[in-house]
């Protein structure tokens, strides 16, 4: 028998249970085993859940018990979830997790832990929630050198802009929406922001180019300065705007990655991702282009990528699953300065001066704009060549355009 804890019984860990037992039957079958869970680890008291008599609140249990063998983090953040992960880890008890935050901060260390004392590190619903791209990254696609990975990989953030394209909303009508709708927290910085995006661009960069990038190496620009002006701009060529997060392989095992809002033309399938959907679209050398899509979070979603790194590890509770990487450095992610792009600018200037400063332009236009305003596509360029160009201008609005 195969025993199982779940560490935090919030939107995901609850989640967790029903799968575990809803498709329990299913389950032992695939893992040729009985899989149960043992415990539910939370500080609260839940008297009325089908699982009352599962809960502790001493992790020291789980810790010390040698017949548990799986634990599921889904507390988030990463000190409680960090200290817990470590300790269960030091015990031989192999850590499933869906936190996006402690992988892209600690993975390597976390992985390496996993491996001095046999057990697993596995964290699928990190990126995606219930999309299938992390196995596929480092298994699938190993014959592969793989290029670049570019993902709309915040649900928050896609809902925001495709309400703000379809509705004509503002951002902060669509943001009150989302949070309505229970797609937004009540402080939606790490959504809006974009250091969801920025966490799991890391772990995706880490997987697919084999070496730790951290958070705080990768530039990240959210949707905050994204405009009703600015999406009817974009519409009137055929472009949508999408928060993107983008690694690309760099000379000399370099990487670079970022997180920014981008144009991209209607042809491109990443266009047509809409609402609380997620789309990873992956280049390697002998495949070519491929895409992931899916519901990038929710509570049954996310559960069953969880669940299923669990029957992974039940298959085989000693199996080396090589899903790590190298450790990173200082001087791995380089400047995207040098990548050259398209530009979108929106700028209180004349349209014969946005020529003088910028060359060769595209101009584009909306209803009822404002005379003085204008908004045009440029040639490609490095972004310190637009800003070079650029300078002593009244910029609003300046976004890469995805070729």
């Amino acid at each position: 028998m195969v025993h199982v804890a779940i560490l935090g019984f919030g939107t995901v860990g609850s989640g967790v249970a029903e799968v575990l037992t809803t498709n329990g039957g299913l389950i032992d079958g695939r893992v040729n085993n009985q899989l149960r869970l043992k415990y539910i680890v939370d500080v609260r008291d839940f008297p009325d859940s089908p699982y009352a008599d599962l809960f502790v609140k001493d992790f020291a249990v789980l810790e010390n018990d040698p017949e548990l063998d799986i634990v599921v983090e889904t507390i988030g953040g990463a000190t409680i979830a960090l200290d817990f992960t470590t300790r269960a880890l030091k015990a031989g008890k192999s850590v499933v997790t869906s936190n996006k935050e402690l992988v892209a901060t600690h993975g390597y260390e976390l992985l390496q832990l996993a491996r001095e004392h046999g057990c697993s590190y596995l964290f699928e619903a990190s990126v995606g929630g219930g999309i299938p791209i992390l196995r596929p990254l480092s298994s699938c696609l190993a014959a592969n050198e793989l290029e670049q990975v570019t993902g709309i990989l915040n649900g928050t953030t896609n809902y925001i802009l495709t309400r703000m394209i379809r509705a004509g909303l503002t951002f902060d009508q669509a943001l009150a929406e989302a949070q309505a709708n229970g797609y937004a927290e009540k402080d939606p910085t790490a959504d809006v922001d974009g250091h969801d995006a920025c966490r799991k661009i890391c772990i995706l960069a880490a997987l697919a180019f084999g070496r730790h990038v951290y958070p705080d190496q990768v530039p990240t620009q959210g949707i905050r300065g994204v405009t009703l002006e600015d999406v009817a701009y974009a519409d009137s060529v055929g472009y949508k705007i999408k928060l993107l997060g983008r690694a690309l392989r760099q000379p000399e095992g370099k990487v670079c990655a970022f997180v920014a809002p981008h144009l991209v033309p209607g042809e491109n399938p990443l266009a047509g991702v809409e609402d609380v959907f997620n789309a990873i679209a992956v280049t390697g050398n002998a495949i070519g282009d491929v895409m992931f899509y899916g519901r990038g979070a929710g509570k049954l979603p996310t559960a069953s990528a969880v669940v299923a790194d669990v029957i992974d590890i039940a298959k085989d509770l000693k199996k080396d699953r090589h899903n790590g990487w190298e450790e990173g450095s200082p001087d791995l992610v380089v400047s995207a300065d040098s990548l050259v792009s398209a530009w979108y600018v929106r700028a209180q200037v004349s349209a014969d001066q946005a020529r003088k400063q910028c060359g060769e332009i595209h101009l584009l236009a909306r209803s009822g704009a404002p005379a003085g305003e204008a908004a045009f596509l440029t040639a490609p360029m490095t972004q310190p060549e637009i800003q070079d160009k650029l300078a002593g201008l009244d910029v609003g609005s300046l976004f890469r355009v995805l070729a």
